[in-house]
């Protein structure tokens, strides 16, 4: 009876995370816009970038994945979510975020008054870590190159990194997650451009096995702060 009632309650506490995020919408008759400058030549980029990804033998992920899942979206998007590492459902898929922790995404990204497809998504490594266990030095090293190129293609105004392990590989820092949170930072992929502002968030799957309210509102917290940097309107329910 009691090993029941608990799945209840872990069942009731998953349905109360993901309607959290839904039920949004924007109060304002101007339309979103969140696209920058169009650039046509970074859908080749990225395309190429992709099939180098593909062919990557650089570290062992190389020769233990399905697929590749180098990521995808808006190839001008003015917001880059990066995650840690594919997980199974999208090393089988070849694509980012898929599972239930992309569905919380998606709901994530839905609540913010944006599509999925305005926005791009993907991980610091670009081929699934066995077990989902976290990215390795040597396997990060080998793949920031590609991730610094999309980047450079892209150059969204926002990059949000999702967990620990992303914020510490772009940030270059050992401090905790709940440390850097919702505060912005300057991201520079190379010594010639301009600083593009960063910001650290929890993981969706971090939310997925830490249910509280008070997750949630953090995470919504920091992605409100997002909007207001973007100059875009913030949905209420």
């Amino acid at each position: 009876m009691a090993e029941k009632e608990n799945l209840r309650k872990v069942f009731n506490q998953h349905v109360q995370l993901e309607d959290f995020f839904t039920g949004f919408s924007v109060k304002s008759d101007k339309p979103t816009v969140l696209y920058q400058s169009q650039n046509n030549d970074n859908i080749n980029e990225l395309a190429q970038i992709a099939k180098e990804v593909d062919a990557c033998r650089r570290c062992q992920l190389g020769d233990l994945r399905t697929n590749s899942v180098p990521g995808e979206g808006n190839p001008n998007a003015g917001i880059v979510f990066v995650g840690e590492g594919p997980g199974e459902n999208e090393d089988l898929q070849g694509r980012p975020f898929v599972g239930r922790a992309g569905q919380l995404l998606d709901k994530i990204i839905v609540a913010m008054g944006l599509k999925r497809g305005d926005v791009y998504i993907c991980n610091i490594v670009k081929c699934r870590p066995p077990e989902n266990r976290e990215p390795r030095p040597d396997e990060v090293i080998s793949c920031l190159p590609f991730l610094k190129a999309q980047l450079g293609l892209i150059r969204p105004r926002v990059i949000v990194t999702l967990g620990a392990p992303a914020a510490k590989t772009l940030l270059e820092t050992n401090k905790p997650i709940g440390q850097i949170r919702g505060k912005f930072f300057d991201y520079y992929f190379d010594d010639f451009s301009p600083p593009i502002k960063l910001m650290p968030t929890y993981h969706p799957a971090y939310l997925l096995r830490n249910y509280s309210h008070e997750n949630r509102m953090k995470v919504w917290e920091d992605m409100k702060t997002v909007l207001a940097e973007l100059g875009l309107p913030v949905p209420k329910k």
